[in-house]
C-alpha cells in the first residue's frame, strides 16, 4: 500500500499541495482528476521523485521512502510519460531491455528475455524489431508501459495516458491498464478525462486549485 501523509508543496510562495493525505491499496488504480492548475501533475511528479516536497512523508507497505533518492537502485516508482519518451534509435525490444541492463545490472540475455515476456503480455511481440516511428500511438503507449514495468516498480504513474491518442484508442489503452493490475503494481493516473477515470479506476481523487 502507498500512503501519503501531510504532503505539502509550494512554488513561488503559492501552495499547490496542502497537507495532502492519501492511501492507495495494492493492485489498484487511482485516477487523479481536476482542472489545469489544480496540482495533478505536481502530485504525480512528487510521487515519482521528479520534484521535492516541502514537507510530509511517503510510505510504501508502512515503511517511509524518499522517491527522490532511489535513482541509482531499483526504483519504487515508474513513470509512463505523456509523449512516451521512447528512444527513436532503438528497437521496441531494445527500448524495454535497456534500463534493466543499465540500472538493475541485468545481463543482456536476461533483460531481453524479460522484455520479450512483457511484449508478449502486451501483444507487441510481433513488433519487437520495429522502431518507435513505425508504431501507432496506442502501440507506443503499450511499449512505454512495458518499459516501465521492466524495472519492476511497486508503483506505476501515468501522465495523461490518453491525451495523445485518438478517441478510438482510449478504450484499448484503458483495457491494457486494467490488464496491468494483474502484475500487482499500484497504478496512479493523471487525466483530464473523467469518463476514462470512471471506467478504469478503483479510486478517484478530485483536486481543485488552492485559493
Amino acid at each position: 500500500m502507498l500512503e501519503l501523509k501531510n504532503i505539502t508543496k509550494s512554488y513561488n510562495n503559492k501552495t499547490i499541495l496542502n497537507n495532502l493525505n492519501l492511501k492507495v491499496e495494492d493492485d489498484s488504480i487511482l485516477s487523479i482528476v481536476g482542472p489545469s492548475g489544480a496540482g495533478k501533475t505536481t502530485l504525480l511528479r512528487c510521487i515519482a521523485g521528479l520534484e521535492n516536497i516541502d514537507s510530509g512523508t511517503f510510505l510504501i507497505d508502512g515503511k517511509p521512502f524518499d522517491p527522490t533518492k532511489d535513482k541509482d537502485v531499483q526504483p519504487i516508482v515508474g513513470v509512463v510519460f505523456q509523449d512516451f519518451n521512447l528512444f527513436p534509435h532503438l528497437s521496441v525490444i531494445e527500448n524495454v531491455a535497456l534500463a534493466p541492463q543499465m540500472v538493475l545490472k541485468q545481463s543482456k540475455k536476461d533483460a531481453i528475455e524479460k522484455a520479450a515476456e512483457l511484449l508478449t503480455y502486451f501483444d507487441l511481440i510481433d513488433n519487437k524489431d520495429q522502431y518507435p516511428s513505425e508504431l501507432s500511438g496506442g502501440q507506443k503507449q503499450r511499449v512505454a508501459i512495458a518499459r516501465a514495468l521492466a524495472m519492476q516498480p511497486k508503483i506505476l504513474c501515468y501522465d495523461e495516458p490518453t491525451s495523445a491518442l485518438d478517441p478510438s484508442l482510449r478504450d484499448v489503452v484503458g483495457n491494457y491498464i486494467l490488464k496491468t493490475k494483474n502484475t500487482g503494481v499500484i497504478q496512479i493516473i493523471i487525466t483530464h478525462d473523467p469518463a476514462f477515470a470512471e471506467k478504469i479506476s478503483d479510486q478517484i481523487l478530485k483536486v481543485q486549485p488552492i485559493k
